[in-house]
């Protein structure tokens, strides 16, 4: 791959951009340290990229996207094996890790990857502690190299629906894996096909002839000496898919493959010697690494927002087309108010998602951090919002990755511009460990669950606390649609309104004699809804205390609430029939959101470039063209088109093998 993106701030920089830059209200780096924690954790996170931007060992001739399927693989497994060296010989603290993988990786995330996200922590968040003195420093070490089989080629969201089985034999102490169907075969999981050795696998449990449910159990699949498949283990790469290609995703199935009984993953649940099943403090907890997974998942979804807004917005300043007014110069594009209609509700959106992202991390910690105390009280909220804001924030970036390379226009289409990449990676995302529909009806189930204790006055939990409120009546009156804490009220109203039309039409349903699974399902769109509108106000809501909390320059916090006002006001606008539907807003409210909402758009177009350029996205990492932080783009666009392989001769070897003779042909007839 070539590394035309450059590793330092150039000195000539397009004059759009420059005086975009010049021109903005606030400091950069200020917003930068709110972003990431403060500015010794930008400083630290700077100087660990540029180890890895600086490795000559990262320098490749190819671009990626230049290369066939078997040469991404090979160069992705390359600068992996490569990125594991240098953390060793580097030192690269454990806070670090990350950072540094992703400036490494930056061009394609190969399958070992998952070996980091998914085997790894699975292994220390579900093992014993005998477990991780065994296989988590191997781990860690690289010594093996892990995929994470959970999903099928009959099955992925339905966890319970899996096929593979493991059965105890008291006999030999021992768990038979075993793949009865085709269907039951490990389908999809990264590093799967080609990568892994080892694998931790999700099978039915059976034990003194009785079925369990799904649990984790720790699998070798190839040999250590020459990586050939374990016996009874087939294994192979399941072929090209919409993206994501130097990931060898996998299939697996076994053919009665006995493990140790110790190979079963035993924090919470565990066989004993003779086949007695202990059960764990809560059902969920086998499913905390996919909670842990799916809180990444809204970070990823905040980071392709980001990227993508980086890109278009530049390009948008440094794009000028048409006349706005006749015989005057051709105006930047972002100056149509059309173009900041399209762009800057998705950068509102990035804001939201990293704000909420870091909430959520930080729930995390705090829930499993008692989980290991022995308290399971928070883990059913955790499952419930890492499910719905998981379906939520995917969906709004894979679409708003694409809004934004169809903002750009014709160069949007083009590789170059970064942006089918990130559209790509973020609607892969969608279907990523749970399909969104299905993660959505997850959390929808929570808040029933939670509206019915809330009708009996029970206390219910932080982020679903507002469902004990009383909700105020609709009145017909105008409300002042400005101010952060009206936008709040709204939401909470719209998603606690929504809930419960959900939960007391599921109710009716059932009176009516129907059984609850018929009831759930004749109700599932309306579930779905109520869902997304709890996961809506649940952004809203986090974005405006982040503005409010936050410790910053008043500049900084007059331009994220601007920020925060047009991302809430845009999300009225988009839904304005739940907001209208019981009489709590009117038309007049209505017709001053969608005023404000322009007035809005207006106030962020001086800071739209310095609000992208506060991601601090180095160009190695961006991957654009059209993004480039000199604004160069047109030069490097055409530089870039010259690389491609069909240039390296004058004339393609196939006009001498088909159109020469076909022309020929044609003229010998006239």
């Amino acid at each position: 791959m070539t590394i035309y993106y450059i590793t330092k701030m150039p000195a000539q920089v397009n004059p759009d951009l420059a005086k975009e830059r010049e021109n903005a209200s606030f400091g950069v780096q200020k917003l930068t340290n709110i972003l990431y924690g403060g500015a010794e954790k930008v400083r630290r996170r700077r100087y660990i990229e540029s180890l890895a931007f600086n490795d000559p060992a990262y320098s490749h001739d190819e671009d990626p996207n230049f290369l066939s399927r078997d040469e991404l693989y090979s160069f992705g497994l390359k600068d992996a094996v490569t990125t594991a060296q240098r953390i060793k010989e580097l030192n690269i603290a454990e806070e670090d890790v990350d950072t540094y993988r992703i400036a490494a990786l930056s061009w394609a995330e190969p399958g070992i990857a998952l070996h980091w996200i998914a085997f790894t922590p699975t292994i220390f968040q579900q093992a014993t502690d005998e477990q991780k003195e065994k296989w988590l420093k191997p781990a860690q070490e690289l010594s093996i190299i892990g995929a994470y089989a959970q999903t099928e080629l009959g099955h992925g969201t339905f966890v319970r629906g899996l096929e593979t089985t493991s059965t105890y034999d008291p006999a030999t102490q021992e768990f038979v894996i075993n793949s009865p169907t085709l269907t039951s075969t490990k389908w999809w999981p990264g590093a799967l096909g080609k990568t892994a050795n080892h694998a931790t696998v999700m099978a039915q449990l059976y034990t003194q002839g009785k079925c369990y449910g799904p649990h984790n159990f720790l699998v070798q699949l190839r040999s250590l000496e020459d990586h050939q498949p374990c016996p009874g283990v087939t294994l192979g790469d399941i072929g090209p898919k919409f993206g994501g290609n130097v990931n060898d995703n996998g299939f697996a199935s076994f053919d009665h493959v006995r493990i140790p009984r110790e190979n079963m993953l035993m924090k919470f649940a565990r066989v004993e010697p003779d086949g007695s099943y202990i059960q764990p403090a809560s059902s969920k907890l086998a499913y905390s690494n996919m909670v842990y997974l799916r809180g990444g998942f809204v970070v990823q979804s905040g980071n392709v927002l980001a990227m993508a807004t980086t890109i278009a917005i530049r390009y948008s300043c440094v794009r000028r087309q048409s006349e706005m007014k006749p015989g005057e110069p051709e105006p930047q594009i972002l100056d149509y108010q059309t173009q900041q209609y399209k762009l800057f509700p998705q950068l509102a959106a990035a804001y939201a998602f990293w704000f909420a992202a870091r909430f959520m991390k930080d729930q995390y910690l705090s829930i499993t951090g008692s989980i290991e105390k022995g308290d399971m009280s928070g883990l059913a909220e955790l499952h419930g919002l890492s499910s719905g804001m998981k379906s939520f924030t995917t969906a709004v970036a894979s679409n708003g990755a694409d809004v934004c390379r169809m903002a750009c226009g014709g160069h949007g289409y083009s590789h170059a511009s970064g942006l089918p990449a990130l559209f790509i990676h973020g609607n892969g995302i969608c279907t990523a460990e749970g399909e969104n529909t299905v993660m959505m009806l997850q959390t929808a189930r929570y808040l029933v669950k939670c509206f019915v204790q809330s009708q009996t006055g029970k206390k219910l939990p932080g982020t679903v606390a507002y469902l004990s409120a009383v909700q105020p009546s609709p009145v017909a009156s105008t409300k002042d649609m400005s101010t952060l804490d009206t936008l709040v009220a709204a939401f909470q109203h719209r998603a606690a309104r929504m809930v419960g039309h959900a939960a007391k039409q599921m109710q009716r349903e059932m009176q009516n004699g129907k059984a609850r699974e018929d009831a759930w399902n004749s109700c599932s769109v309306l579930l779905i809804k109520a869902a997304e509108a709890h996961c809506h106000f649940f952004v809203v809501r986090n974005f405006v205390d982040t503005v409010r909390t936050s410790d910053v320059d008043e500049s900084v916090r007059a331009v994220l609430t601007s920020l925060c006002q047009l991302y809430a006001l845009h999300g009225i606008t988009e839904h304005a029939g739940d907001f209208l539907q019981d009489g709590y807003v009117t038309g007049r409210d209505i017709d001053a959101v969608n005023s404000r909402l322009c007035t809005m758009l207006s106030r962020v177009r001086p800071d739209a470039v310095a609000l992208v350029d506060a991601f601090d996205f180095r160009d190695n990492v961006l991957r654009s063209v059209l993004g480039r932080y000199d604004g160069r783009v047109y030069e490097h666009l055409y530089e870039w088109a010259k690389k491609s392989p069909l240039n390296k001769s004058e004339v393609h070897e196939s006009y001498y093998k088909y159109l020469q003779p076909f022309l020929k042909s044609n003229r010998a007839k006239l």
